[in-house]
């Protein structure tokens, strides 16, 4: 009797072990009016800082003044001045991209590893080095907290500076805020 009390719980809680907790899971697009908002950058503001990015550069018509289009751009260092580990990759991708995609650039990651094999194959080879990058575009995200009472407002400033690096100058910069205002709850679990 005991193992078919226990038998008839286990068969009754079972699908709570095997399904999680989350319930009414489904999928959303990027954008969704039911996306998560959290004071945490996400998928949302990479997406939102990339479309603005590549949008104003390719407005300004600064990679269009090259030699031998499309240009060569290699994508440099973006810093991360957050209290967060967040990956920029997911900044760079997008740019990188929607510059393709455009036709109007070819991208070039800094990759040391990739870097040193190049070098050591054209030194083996006896060869000139390959074709210099027309701009470097770098960049920083700086995360600013405001706390007035209970509501605590962050800001993201995604800035990038596109670069000559022949000229030595900025031909371009761009910077897009977003920013995330909440309240503390009074009792935090």
């Amino acid at each position: 009797m005991k193992n078919k009390t226990f038998l008839s719980l286990m068969a009754a809680a079972s699908p709570v072990f095997f399904t999680g907790c989350a319930t009414d899971m489904h999928y959303v697009q990027t954008g969704d009016k039911e996306q998560i908002i959290s004071s945490q950058i996400n998928i949302q503001d990479y997406a939102d800082a990339a479309n603005a990015a590549v949008k104003e550069l390719l407005d300004s018509g600064a990679i269009d003044k090259v030699a031998n289009p499309p240009a060569l751009l290699e994508l440099s260092r973006i810093i991360n001045n957050t209290g967060q580990q967040v990956d920029t990759d997911l900044l760079t991708k997008k740019i990188s991209i929607a510059l393709l995609q455009s036709g109007k650039a070819q991208t070039k990651i800094v990759d040391s590893k990739a870097t040193g094999l190049q070098q050591e194959n054209e030194f083996l080879n006896d060869q000139k080095s390959t074709r210099l990058p027309d701009f470097t575009l770098s960049g920083k995200i700086i995360e600013t907290v405001d706390r007035a009472g209970s509501t605590r407002r962050t800001t993201y400033s995604f800035q990038l500076s596109l670069n000559d690096p022949k000229a030595g100058v900025q031909v371009w910069e761009g910077e897009k805020e977003i920013g995330k205002q909440g309240k503390r709850p009074a009792v935090s679990f």
